[in-house]
């Protein structure tokens, strides 16, 4: 067992102070032993402001309030650009160039507005702390979009509502099911709000996953659910294993509407063919369209010849 000191100085006392210099070295001991380290206490609690501890302590608080700022001024950047739907970064983002994209070039501005901004970016941040890699700004999105879902579902405050289903294949040629919700205010307006983009494959189960799935992320229950608005594509409106027939199998008032867009794309498709005069002016139009889009001359030839006919 080791001991912080010596019965020398409690209980024996000393008869020959030829080594006393010597216990005494030995009772201090080194740089981290316990009568050092309360000495350095001592002098601390005498003067705080001036202890290791508590100019760190200062450093840390400071640091944190710069990261702070740091990260209001782009989630505010980033909300913005979500709000008016503009893309956060161009095709390159050197330093060099003059144009680094939406989001960098933001901040640029903000900095040359607001010194505060100024003091916590570039030079005045930390290298890995500069809050701008796209990593970042996947994060700072991700959380914005489920704070815009928590505010829906808080704004629907459990009333009941209905469900519109679209699914369409993006560029990666992945099947994507989007799903948007529609319910009564407390106005009494009848509100639509999109809800999220889920991938499916293109089976009717897999919908159905899918929907419940995220139904059980975000607290919704289809026992809430009033109505169905799909396409009349046979993975969504198939009277025997369809999106719809699977809903309506788990909740029978979750009537099935056929979406009103999708019906009257049917309708003129339907007088089209019955009509010679209608088909050949869709024709038509088509073909002009096919012909004038590829060329900017055409499209310029086109557009001086309707104007010459209007004059």
């Amino acid at each position: 067992m080791d001991y912080f000191g010596s019965d020398t100085f409690t209980k024996v006392g000393y008869n020959n102070w030829k080594n006393a210099l010597k216990s005494f070295n030995a009772h201090v001991g080194g740089p981290n032993s316990a009568h050092n380290n309360a000495r350095k206490h001592a002098i601390d609690f005498k003067n705080q402001r001036r202890s290791v501890a508590h100019v760190w302590s200062e450093k840390s608080t400071e640091k944190e309030e710069q990261y702070k700022a740091r990260l209001a001024i782009v989630l505010g950047v980033v909300r913005f650009l979500l709000l008016q739907a503009h893309a956060f970064h161009g095709h390159d983002e050197s330093l060099s160039l003059s144009n680094k994209g939406n989001l960098l070039e933001m901040l640029e501005w903000y900095k040359g507005k607001d010194p505060k901004a100024a003091s916590v970016f570039g030079e005045n941040a930390p290298g890995n702390n500069q809050m701008t890699s796209h990593k970042i700004q996947k994060d700072l999105v991700k959380a914005c979009a489920n704070e815009t879902r928590n505010a829906i579902i808080s704004e629907m405050g459990g009333r009941l509502f209905a469900v519109l289903v679209d699914e369409s294949h993006d560029k990666l040629i992945k099947e994507q099911m989007t799903v948007i919700l529609r319910y009564v205010n407390e106005q009494g307006h009848a509100i639509e709000r999109f809800l999220g983009v889920k991938h499916v494959t293109e089976t009717a189960s897999s919908l159905k996953e899918a929907l419940d799935s995220m139904f059980a992320k975000y607290g919704l229950s289809i026992s809430q659910l009033r109505g169905q608005g799909y396409d009349g594509d046979s993975n969504m409106r198939g009277q025997l294993h369809g999106l719809q027939r699977r809903v309506l199998d788990e909740n029978p008032y979750a009537f099935y509407i056929h979406c009103f867009a999708h019906q009257l794309q049917l309708v003129v498709i339907s007088v089209a063919k019955c009509c010679s005069s209608v088909l050949d002016f869709f024709n038509y139009v088509t073909l002009i369209v096919s012909i004038v889009s590829a060329s900017c001359k055409r499209k310029d030839q086109l557009l001086q010849d309707q104007h010459e006919k209007n004059c």
